[in-house]
């Protein structure tokens, strides 16, 4: 496998900067310590023109080639924070705060990216700008979004953008992508729904909430096999159902279900919020009671762009051998999506072997992945901007 000889002798280096960071996780936009660390790794490297602060606690970097004459600037992003989860993997390095852990990778993505900045800085080997963007709050915080609206693409003139996420499951170093929808959105509702409270020997003096709620939950599921053509991909789940009661003798008066959405095909995820609200209303209606329905946009769906998507398949072909480049896509949602809608680009998977998946306490990032997914960084960039001859 071709991966770049200097990057796998770093490897060893920018391992230890991945366990130093899983041993010290921070979630949200709380990434002050991980993004201190990234700005100290990059003035080490000689980086100078370092911005923090971008979308409350992102940094960007930015490394110059050896020569500018096309004015071309790329893109490549690393999420920073961990999730909440309490860590069983037992590896020596392990999270030192409890209840936080890197259980999807993000330790293992910054540290590629500040591989790929090392390599970068040295060998200079391009024709350009690279612009790193180190972002916070994925898991759910749209960090991608508000560095998007702190004015990233603007600000430093990006052209195209690129990044990463391990895989679980894929062989350790392969690749794989695909062009258009790769993973998807995800929205998520609340649905309250009021009828009117009784005893439990007396049922017909009360309307009967939980009777209700459980009504349009049945007919919830309806939406996807009657509404959505079967070729195409939508998830609704009802995760959790409450009522303002815990007796068993007691009608309550309340009932709440909240719920995702998810789903490949921006047209269905406008269908599926408007027949959400239809059914909810109209079930709750035919019984008496009334539903209110709280929608809550999450992220858009993960798209990539045709000729991008090319690029970085032909880029990891070049370290890897071979490469995926037309992977199934997958149901979970990732911000990067939106900064795919403000510009041209596309994320790719790097396999992470035969481990746990992602959001699993027992979770462990591959470190024999981080020579790769440095090369693939680097090759994307040597390749969309070559050096001019002498």
């Amino acid at each position: 496998m071709p991966v770049k000889n200097s990057l796998a002798e770093m490897q060893p280096e920018i391992a230890g900067w991945r366990r130093h960071l899983h041993q010290h996780p921070e979630l949200m936009y709380e990434v002050h310590e991980t993004a201190a660390f990234v700005v100290d790794r990059l003035k080490e490297m000689g980086v100078t023109d370092i911005t923090p602060g971008v979308g409350k606690t992102g940094v960007v970097a930015v490394i110059k080639g050896k020569t500018d004459t096309r004015g071309r600037v790329i893109g490549l992003r690393a999420d920073m924070d961990a999730l909440p989860i309490h860590e069983a993997s037992g590896v020596d390095y392990a999270s030192t705060v409890p209840g936080k852990m890197h259980a999807c990778g993000h330790d293992g993505h910054t540290s590629m990216l500040l591989g790929t900045a090392k390599y970068l800085s040295e060998t200079r080997n391009f024709d350009g700008t690279v612009v790193l963007i180190f972002q916070p709050a994925e898991e759910g915080g749209a960090g991608g979004k508000a560095m998007c609206e702190d004015g990233l693409m603007d600000r430093w003139g990006i052209q195209e953008v690129y990044g990463l996420h391990n895989m679980p499951g894929l062989p350790t170093g392969e690749f794989a992508i695909r062009p258009g929808a790769l993973l998807a959105s995800s929205d998520e509702f609340e649905i309250k729904v009021t009828g009117k409270g009784g005893h439990a020997a007396a049922p017909h003096m009360a309307v009967d909430t939980t009777l209700v709620a459980s009504q349009i939950v049945v007919s919830l599921h309806s939406i996807v096999s009657r509404n959505v053509d079967p070729i195409k991909r939508v998830v609704l789940t009802v995760g959790t159902f409450e009522t303002d009661s815990t007796a068993s003798n007691v009608i309550p008066h309340t009932a709440t279900l909240n719920g995702t959405v998810r789903t490949l095909d921006p047209e269905y995820r406008t269908m599926a919020e408007e027949r959400v609200r239809q059914v909810a209303e109209s079930t709750a209606a035919a019984f008496g009671a009334t539903a209110e329905v709280i929608w809550t946009p999450g992220y858009p769906a993960t798209i990539n762009h045709e000729e991008e998507t090319r690029h970085a398949a032909e880029a990891a072909a070049a370290v890897a051998g071979r490469v995926i480049d037309n992977v199934d896509p997958i149901m979970p949602s990732e911000d990067f999506a939106y900064m795919l809608e403000e510009r041209p680009g596309a994320y790719i998977f790097l396999g992470n072997g035969d481990t746990a998946m992602c959001h699993h306490p027992a979770y462990v990032f591959d470190d024999d992945a981080i020579p790769a997914g440095c090369s693939f960084f680097a090759e994307l960039v040597e390749r969309r901007m070559p050096a001019t001859q002498d």
